[in-house]
């Protein structure tokens, strides 16, 4: 393949190298000269372990080149890929002026070219700017979308002093397609390359990035606060985090990284509250272990939101326990939305099979008859005495049988499903509306 390459800092030149050293015909572009000289002298403009061979290697071949001239690039291209620097401003807000401008040029560039062109953005960005960029291409080219060009997201995940390793062996390779066609011309060149590739919709690629960035900050600060407490108390933070993570049944794995609803139970809120409070006693202030119990709360508030925005009056709900096939109510985020909407007038019918076992001679009787009697008296014996009531249908917990319901689900009634009952959401019938999906 052709490959213009848009912005020769990091990952342009990283890109540029490793993919001219793969066969493909590479054309680097860069508006600083002197970037340019050094790469046309067989020379890495940056500091990186193995670039400087492997862009010797690569001009000394012929597939690599770089230029100042756009046009020529977008002209001799198939495909561009777009690495410039989308930097911070002083609020935090993303600024993508380099990619915009890219974007205008290309288009221009485009209006005096006749073959099929893909644009691809490797930079970060947020979702939404493939869609503006589709805008201005369009807009500057005067061609169709789908027809004379396509558009891609290619999210990087290169890691500097390992960035060589990291392009031929990525965790996944992430194609994010407009439509079939651009999606295959990206495609083509990856395929020497030995990585799982997940084709998906653009918005899902802008993302993952973000996704990824934000959970490794969170682990370094976890593990730093974790560390802040284990030194207090004496303890080797470096073993303990070595025992954390050899568990890849729950702490590294996916399990607890699905989107749905509160946390809840016997055993996270409580010992979440208990390793806050003795980091109090110590002094010691550990803001993201202190925010996970008020960032439960908003979820919480965030789900009543929801069912309060319908404005229907009469609630049905399938699921009162913190997760299916449990009796357990001890801190379920369910009895909170229940006593919530109850105090704001709703009328409610619950069900739930184990609860409703439960209330009659289950390990849960006593918290049900003496702390929420309220609640146990809105309790009926079957789905379809919820169904029947319901004007909003809230799924409140995994239990295999709402899912059913979900799919047979008649009349128009709204579900608002907070745990993602189903896993293809097309399944619903009705008006379905997933908590934060």
């Amino acid at each position: 393949m052709r490959i213009a390459v848009f912005g020769l800092g990091y990952v342009g030149c990283i890109s540029s190298a490793c993919f001219a050293n793969e066969g493909h015909k590479v054309i680097g572009v860069d508006v600083a000269k002197e970037k340019v000289d050094i790469i046309n002298s067989a020379k890495s403009p940056i500091v990186e372990p193995g670039l400087d061979e492997a862009i010797k290697a690569a001009v000394e071949s012929g597939n690599l080149r770089a230029a100042m001239n756009l046009q020529e690039a977008v002209a001799n291209a198939d495909v561009s890929l777009v690495c410039v620097g989308t930097p911070s401003e002083k609020s935090g807000k993303i600024n993508l002026e380099h990619v915009f401008r890219v974007a205008e040029q290309i288009g221009r560039a485009l209006r005096e070219v006749n073959h099929y062109h893909v644009f691809v953005i490797r930079s970060t960005v947020l979702p939404g700017t493939h869609e503006k960029c589709l805008e201005i291409i369009a807009g500057e080219s005067g061609k169709t979308a789908g027809e004379d060009f396509g558009t891609c997201s290619n999210p990087e995940f290169l890691r500097e002093g390992s960035a060589l390793q990291d392009f031929y062996a990525p965790p996944y390779t992430i194609i994010g397609e407009m439509d079939r066609r651009s999606g295959d011309y990206l495609a083509e060149i990856y395929k020497t390359i030995a990585a799982p590739l997940i084709r998906t919709e653009v918005r899902v690629a802008e993302m993952v990035k973000y996704a990824n960035n934000s959970f490794h900050a969170l682990k370094v600060a976890f593990g730093n606060e974790i560390g802040t407490i284990c030194k207090e108390e004496g303890i080797d933070s470096h073993k303990l985090m070595e025992i954390f993570c050899m568990d890849d049944k729950l702490n590294l794995s996916p399990y607890y990284l699905k989107p749905g609803f509160a946390f809840g139970g016997s055993c996270l809120p409580k010992d979440v509250r208990a390793i806050t409070y003795r980091a109090k006693e110590k002094d010691l202030d550990l803001p993201l272990l202190n925010s996970v119990m008020h960032s439960n709360e908003v979820h919480v508030h965030r789900a009543v939101d929801m069912v309060i925005a319908e404005n229907k009056k009469r609630v049905g709900i399938l699921g009162l326990s913190f997760k299916g096939d449990t009796d357990d109510l001890r801190e379920s985020p369910m009895v909170a939305v229940v006593e919530t909407l109850l105090g704001k007038g709703y009328d409610l019918r619950i069900y739930d099979r184990n609860v409703h076992l439960a209330r009659l001679f289950g390990a849960n009787k006593e918290y049900i008859t003496r702390r929420i009697p309220h609640i146990s008296n809105l309790m009926v014996g079957s789905i379809r005495d919820v169904l029947n009531h319901a004007e909003v249908l809230i799924i409140g917990n995994h239990s295999k049988e709402f899912a059913d319901a979900v799919r047979r689900l008649e009349g128009d009634c709204t579900v608002v499903d907070f745990v993602r009952i189903l896993k293809d959401t097309a399944e619903a019938k009705g008006d379905y509306k997933g908590l934060c999906w």
